[in-house]
């Protein structure tokens, strides 16, 4: 079928009751582009939850008015979504056309019943989030819309799947497999011709058979075509290629056609070895995100997801678990063409809710489909090794709930049956928080100790965090987690990595991976997954940090606080490697230290204002997250005692400060690839200098700044597509006169769009403010801010920024 963009030309509203629509009492419309995230322009409010990051739930409906060509009279014609949250209510010409619940999987309509070939068409979508998500949801059309149409004899919407089950240095078996569909009422002889062409546009193999198609019937092909000399997909090398399927009639002519990108790559799996691609062994480097896109809201548009694909593999992560809900189709495509392993998360509750009108309301009718939606998406993608079922799902605790898992593993295997399924199990909330006390310590726990009884698991777990991994250390714990482990392929273990290796002793065949770990742990996690065969990986919450569940990274000095999120305005979670912007973090450096892909030293500098404060509050992980900054700028507190941090993988680590030695300590591994510096701010320079076998092999200097002189603006490429898929990022910086950071003066900063383009977003990694995204003007933080400018046409934007006192800054951007 013929897909073509269905993204503009859409408006927006609140929804009101028929009756108020009736009587003329109605908002007007506001025209939006697709992808849209209605939520993020919203108003926040200390009376909503701390989990939607204090936006408030509401219900919207989108119109968008077309008309289709002569031509298309008679033909098929659908309406694909590929994501709407939530509740998605579809009407065309005033007719219903559809309902979708799930908010994260795609779904098509048929709508060439209801379409009028001589005049306008009208479609509207009415979308509902409300109380329904534990994190930043957005809501509306937030991913993009696509409009098919084809003849009565076309291939199945998404039933084209290509596999390589064969592989080896010589020879690529490909099998390819499709549907047509004849919705006609003549029978129609085809054939059908498969083409798989490599990335330099070569076709490098071809097969052609006859398939009589009959009326109101399907008919299934299947073709298996060799691959010489196959160049394979990795991490390392990427590469892709695509299978183009035409179906023609008896006369040659061409009645449908689809294609999509594949990789060819092997995967094995097993207790002694770990995960094997191509023969060799991974060790996933992961990262927990969520599907927010930081100042544009939930808007996946394809540009911010690859963007973000990016940084994270720069960082130096190679695989990431899409938490806690189905991918995106551009995040996976971004996926495939950098190299970045997917797990791929179908669910965070089953039966059991965890908020008052969430999924779990039509859990037990729509989870077949959802599934079978995700898993039509994904079995193209080179990228996805792993689908996930669920997480920290109270369901997997008990008998019912383990029959319920081994049948959502077990459609998955049916439906695609050549990756690995997992499930991110969390004992405090599989088994509970009391039991697990009581089979640690009998007669002795009391989960009241832990906090009060509805304080939520995130806290109890922050509670519990020094105690944890000796309770869960219980032989009687990990065996009423047994039968949760017993229908997956790899056990999904979060927060237990006290078990790894008992569990690896105690059942030889089981393959674990650490679907969520705290980001603070990866100097101890990393090494057991390095020398545990059975363990295959490391996921840490959270690798990109997300709008919501605000404050969980938080350190908090100067007062009592027990709940584990931030009061308003707290606006992210702030427990990320990354920030929102895209900015890496102090601990994301670390990160890369441990897994032995950075040699430099990373010097962090914790903010002077807070030397010796005690924290009252230190977030999920019960400990700072490495709060500081890569700077010697500090003023205002000449003289005063700061604390310095130094990350690295050498024998020794010696802080120099304006030339004077602040002492040289042991690091590496067996000191987390962590030291500490108590030293005195003074202006000048700091140095860290690494040895190994007392031999001095890399440094790194930080100089103080020479007082706030400017902007500097930059775009992260020049030119960029005049269409749907692509944004600008222009990252705006105050710098000091030698072009170096500033973030002692954080600023507000205004920005203007002329020419053919449009302002998205703009904002900053601020986790705790009252701006908004959608204003021309926002504060720095940490000298930093980020827009995010959407093309409209063909053309120049010329982005120009402005702040009280500086020189203005212009950044231009060709649009083709």
């Amino acid at each position: 079928m013929e897909r073509i963009s269905f993204n503009d030309g859409w408006s927006v509203r609140p929804k009101v009751s028929a009756f108020l629509e009736r009587g003329g009492l109605m908002p007007s419309w506001t025209p939006v582009l697709l992808p849209h995230d209605v939520m993020v322009g919203s108003v926040r409010s200390p009376l909503e939850g701390p989990g939607n990051a204090y936006f408030p739930g509401g219900t919207w409906e989108y119109q968008k008015k077309f008309a289709l060509a002569e031509q298309d009279r008679g033909k098929r014609v659908f309406l694909e979504f590929e994501g709407v949250y939530r509740d998605a209510l579809v009407s065309v010409n005033g007719s219903f056309a559809g309902h979708h619940a799930y908010g994260y999987t795609g779904f098509s309509l048929a709508i060439d019943h209801l379409i009028h070939h001589d005049e306008e068409n009208e479609v509207r979508v009415e979308v509902t989030a409300q109380e329904d998500a534990r994190w930043y949801s957005g809501a509306g059309i937030y991913r993009n819309v696509k409009l098919a149409v084809g003849e009565p004899v076309h291939l199945a919407l998404d039933s084209l799947w290509v596999t390589t089950p064969e592989v080896d240095d010589d020879i690529a078996v490909i099998e390819v497999t499709a549907l047509v569909e004849n919705d006609g009422a003549v029978t129609l002889p085809t054939s059908v011709e498969t083409q798989i062409i490599d990335d330099r546009g070569v076709v490098v193999a071809c097969e052609i058979c006859p398939l009589t198609s009959f009326p109101r019937r399907s008919g299934g092909v299947r073709q298996r075509l060799a691959v010489p000399d196959p160049r394979r997909w990795s991490v390392e090398t990427p590469t892709l290629y695509t299978c183009q399927v035409v179906v023609r009639d008896p006369y040659g002519i061409v009645v449908d056609r689809d294609g999509t990108t594949f990789g060819i790559r092997s995967l094995q799996l097993d207790a002694i070895r770990g995960l094997q691609i191509n023969g060799e062994v991974v060790k996933l480097r992961g990262a927990c995100i969520h599907h927010d896109n930081g100042v544009i809201g939930a808007a996946t548009v394809e540009r911010a997801d690859e963007r973000r694909i990016e940084i994270l593999k720069a960082s130096g992560f190679n695989a990431i678990r899409s938490a806690h809900h189905p991918a995106s189709k551009a995040l996976l495509d971004a996926c495939d063409r950098l190299g970045m392993l997917v797990m791929d998360e179908a669910f965070d509750m089953w039966t059991q809710p965890k908020m008052r009108n969430d999924y779990s309301r039509v859990f037990p009718e729509l989870w077949e489909a959802d599934i079978d939606a995700m898993v039509r998406k994904d079995r193209n993608h080179p990228c996805v090794v792993l689908y996930s079922i669920g997480n920290e799902i109270p369901d997997t605790g008990n008998p019912t709930g383990a029959d319920l898992g081994r049948r959502l593993a077990e459609r998955i295997r049916a439906l695609d049956g050549t990756r690995y399924v997992t499930n991110g199990v969390n004992p405090l909330i599989s088994v509970g928080i009391q039991t697990i006390i009581e089979m640690a310590s009998p007669g002795t726990g009391d989960a009241a100790e832990a906090g009060e009884e509805n304080a939520g698991v995130n806290t109890i777990m922050q509670r519990l965090r020094a105690a944890l991994p000796v309770l869960l250390q219980s032989e009687a714990v990990a065996e009423k987690l047994d039968e949760a482990y017993s229908y997956l392929d790899v056990a999904g273990y979060n927060y237990s990595d006290a078990r790894y290796e008992a569990d690896g002793n105690r059942m030889p065949n089981r393959v674990i991976v650490g679907t969520e770990t705290h980001n603070t742990n990866i100097a101890q996690n990393w090494p057991k997954v390095l020398e545990l065969p059975h363990v295959i990986g490391d996921f840490t919450w959270t690798g990109w940090d997300y709008l919501g569940e605000v404050g969980l990274g938080r350190v908090e000095y100067g007062g009592e606080s027990g709940l584990l999120m931030g009061d308003y305005p707290w606006l992210a979670a702030w427990c990320a490697d990354i920030d929102i912007t895209g900015q890496r973090r102090a601990l994301s450096y670390l990160r890369e230290t441990v897994f032995g892909l950075r040699s430099q030293p990373h010097v962090s500098v914790r903010d002077p204002a807070r030397h010796g404060a005690t924290p009252s509050h230190l977030g999920l992980a019960g400990e700072p997250w490495l709060e500081g900054l890569a700077s010697w700028s500090w003023p205002r507190f000449e003289g005063r005692p700061v604390t310095v941090d130094v990350m690295s993988d050498a024998d020794e680590v010696e802080l120099l400060v304006n030339d004077t030695s602040a002492g040289r300590h042991p690091a590496g591994r067996p000191h987390r690839f962590r030291v500490t510096f108590e030293t005195i701010f003074e202006p000048g320079e700091i140095v860290a200098v690494a040895y190994r076998d007392g031999a001095e092999v890399a440094r790194t200097c930080l100089r103080s700044g020479t007082g706030l002189a400017g902007l500097d603006v930059r775009a992260d490429r020049t030119h960029i597509r005049a269409d749907d898929t692509d944004l600008a990022y222009i990252d705006i910086t105050l710098v000091d006169g030698e072009g170096r950071l500033h973030h002692a003066e954080d600023r507000a900063v205004t920005v203007e769009i002329e020419g053919s383009g449009e302002l998205l977003g703009l904002g900053s990694a601020n986790p705790r403010t009252e701006e908004t995204f959608r204003e021309p003007t926002h504060f720095t933080f940490n000298g930093r801010a980020l827009a995010v400018v959407r093309p409209t046409a063909p053309g120049t934007i010329a982005v120009t920024v402005t702040t009280d006192g500086l020189v203005p800054r212009q950044v231009t951007i060709d649009v083709g």
